[in-house]
């Protein structure tokens, strides 16, 4: 068990995998981890998981980048995150709204649901191809947190 709040787990998940640092991102991870982007299948396990993750993670044309716009949690460990996203596609950037709902028990992430608007999402793709032409047009959220060794 982690001395970490729920809130600094879930930040440091996003962090790393913002860095696009698998490893790092799952390591407060619940074996049996239930993550479902709403709308979407519901992808079980932290093997599972990480294989998503880990596929952005490799490919040095894709990436994901987020901005925290408010974070909380209860005191069963509920931490509700709202935030842009950031999909990178190459050149093309997509960033839109999402809710975030993760519950941390005994230290790990047990459930992470992501919650998104498709006409957000059709927004950012809009935004994003316009900006391949513009570039003025989309600015780059700034780049994710360094890791920080003995954060608590």
């Amino acid at each position: 068990m982690t001395s970490h709040t729920p809130i600094r787990i879930v930040t440091d998940f996003l962090d790393a995998f913002a860095r696009g640092d698998t490893a790092a991102a799952m390591e407060n991870v619940d074996d049996d981890i239930a993550y479902t982007s709403v709308s979407l299948p519901t992808i079980h396990g932290k093997r599972k998981v990480a294989g998503v993750l880990g596929g952005v993670g490799s490919k040095p044309w894709i990436g994901f980048n987020y901005r925290m716009i408010n974070v909380s949690s209860d005191d069963a460990g509920v931490v509700l995150t709202e935030r842009v996203d950031e999909l990178r596609f190459g050149r093309l950037h997509l960033q839109f709204w999402v809710c975030g709902r993760f519950e941390v028990r005994e230290g790990r992430i047990a459930v992470w649901r992501d919650y998104f608007d498709y006409f957000d999402m059709t927004k950012a793709l809009v935004r994003g191809i316009a900006a391949l032409a513009v570039p003025s047009l989309q600015k780059p959220l700034p780049g994710p947190a360094p890791a920080v060794v003995g954060r608590g």
